[in-house]
Formats: structure tokens, C-alpha cells, sequence
């Protein structure tokens, strides 16, 4: 039954994806009134009144050439899509891994100590709702390396949902367990590895998932203000160029690439989902 469910939703997605590029492709092909030239298209060159987004046709067939060739060099602002997400890729992981080494183990601390809860919660609510992009002037400054900043801004966006999902799995580890592994004399140490963290693998996996997508939506931001490489570049880049084709088609592939992440980690949640 299952299956047979999963195959129409599939068939539902194909239709409702070939439905919204037949309603776009045949809106660029319908006639439209003639405007004049706004102040904009006319200091942008005077960019014809009937120039609009391009059709997925074109789109398709850009993706096409980018993909057939993906990690081409031909100069230093010229590099193919594969290096652009390549660059950005990494930078993401590494700022996500080394947010994990230190929101993991302060977010176990946190939840099992009603005391140091109460000692960091100030700083972490005052520190959490700052947009990470107002990091970027202090980090090139003091770092003065525009992809240790990138990923510094990745560090900083990443911890809190994994630090806050961690701390509440830990909170809320049922207490009838932790009963259990008093009765078999665990030390704190046995009861946190053998007990606590099984029971909140799910909530920190949860965590995880929320503070990646949250990664790599800023990443493209990050990119876009310190240039050079990645994906954030290479959009920003194609829009001074006015290729809004290339535009549309790293869109597409952001959201390509956020949508793996996602489920490779939604796919290591099922090693450490469990039943009663």
C-alpha cells in the first residue's frame, strides 16, 4: 500500500512540475503590451521592454552545457558549476562539523546540569537571534581570510539549533532510565554514552538537519560579500553579467544540493531512530 501511495505522489510531483514550466514557457511565448523604458533598463543599457525571465527551455539547455563540463577553469572568474558548489560544499561541512565538536558536548552539559543551563542561557539568548552575516565585518577583520570568515559565519549560524535540540533531548531523557542505570551502579560517564544518547539521538539528528539547511542558505549570502569562489559568487556574479539563465540555473542548483544534505542526514537518523 506504501508503495503504491509513494507512486502517485511521485506521478502528482511530475505533473504539477511539468505543469508549472508548460504555464512559464507559455507565458514567455504569449504576446505582451509594449511599455517604455523604465529609469532602471535605461541606465542598465536600455534593456529592450520586452526582455523578461528567460524560459525553462533556455534554462534547460544552459543546465545542460554547465553540467556536461562542470569543472572547467577558464579564468579566475570563469569556473565551472562544479567547482563553485564544490568550494561552498566544503566550507559549509567544515563550519557544520566544527559547530557539532562544541554544541554536542555543551548541549549535553547543558541538559543534564539545571546549573549550567541557568549560567548560559543569558548569553545563549542574546548571542542566538544575531543575524550570522553581522559576524562577517568582525571575522574578516580579525581573521583577514575571507573563507575562514565564510566559514566562521557557518560555525556561528550552525551551533545553536544543534546546541538547543542536544540540550532538550538530554533534558527530557525519560526518567524511569536513568532510574535503571542507577540501579546498575553506571558511572556518569556509562549513563551519558549508554543511555542519554541513545535516547536523544533522534532530537540531536533533528538538530542537525535544521542547523545544516540554515547553513547553506547563508553560505550563498556569505558569498555573495566576500566573493572570489562558490556558489553565492557565482550567482551574484551572473547577475552583473544580466545571464539571469545562469541565475535561474544556480537556483535550481542550490536547492539541488540543500535538498541532498537534508537527506543524507535524514537518512543517518534512521540508524539511531528506535521503538519502545
Amino acid at each position: 500500500m506504501m508503495t503504491g501511495l509513494r507512486a502517485k505522489s511521485i506521478l502528482l510531483s511530475v505533473l504539477i512540475l511539468v505543469t508549472l514550466l508548460g504555464i512559464w514557457e507559455w507565458s514567455h511565448l504569449a504576446p505582451t503590451s509594449t511599455q517604455p523604458l523604465t529609469e532602471y533598463e535605461k541606465l542598465m543599457g536600455g534593456a529592450s521592454q520586452e526582455a523578461r525571465v528567460p524560459p525553462p527551455s533556455e534554462v534547460i539547455k544552459l543546465g545542460y552545457k554547465e553540467l556536461s563540463d562542470p569543472f572547467y577553469v577558464a579564468g579566475p572568474n570563469d569556473k565551472g558549476i562544479g567547482i563553485q558548489l564544490g568550494y561552498s560544499i566544503y566550507r559549509v561541512l567544515v563550519g557544520f562539523f566544527l559547530a557539532a565538536l562544541i554544541a554536542i558536548p555543551v548541549g549535553f552539559l547543558i541538559g543534564m546540569s539545571p546549573l549550567m543551563y541557568n549560567a548560559l542561557n543569558p548569553f545563549i539568548q542574546v548571542l542566538r537571534p544575531i543575524s550570522p552575516l553581522a559576524w562577517m565585518p568582525l571575522a574578516l577583520f580579525i581573521i583577514k581570510d575571507s573563507n575562514l570568515s565564510a566559514i566562521f559565519v557557518i560555525f556561528i549560524c550552525s551551533i545553536w539549533p544543534m546546541l538547543l535540540n542536544t540540550a532538550f533531548g538530554v533534558a527530557n531523557v525519560r526518567e524511569d532510565w536513568l532510574k535503571v542505570a542507577k540501579t546498575h551502579e553506571l558511572s556518569p560517564f556509562q549513563t551519558a554514552w549508554q543511555v542519554i544518547f541513545p535516547a536523544a539521538a533522534p532530537t540531536i539528528l533533528t538538530g542537525m538537519r535544521i542547523s545544516v539547511g540554515i547553513a547553506w542558505l547563508v553560505i550563498v549570502a556569505a558569498e555573495m560579500l566576500v566573493g572570489g569562489t562558490g556558489i553565492g559568487y557565482y550567482v551574484w556574479n551572473e547577475w552583473n553579467n544580466l545571464d539571469l539563465a545562469s541565475v535561474i540555473f544556480s537556483i535550481v542548483m542550490i536547492g539541488v544540493v540543500g535538498m541532498i544534505l537534508d537527506m543524507a542526514l535524514a537518512f543517518a537518523s534512521r540508524w539511531f531512530s528506535y521503538q519502545e
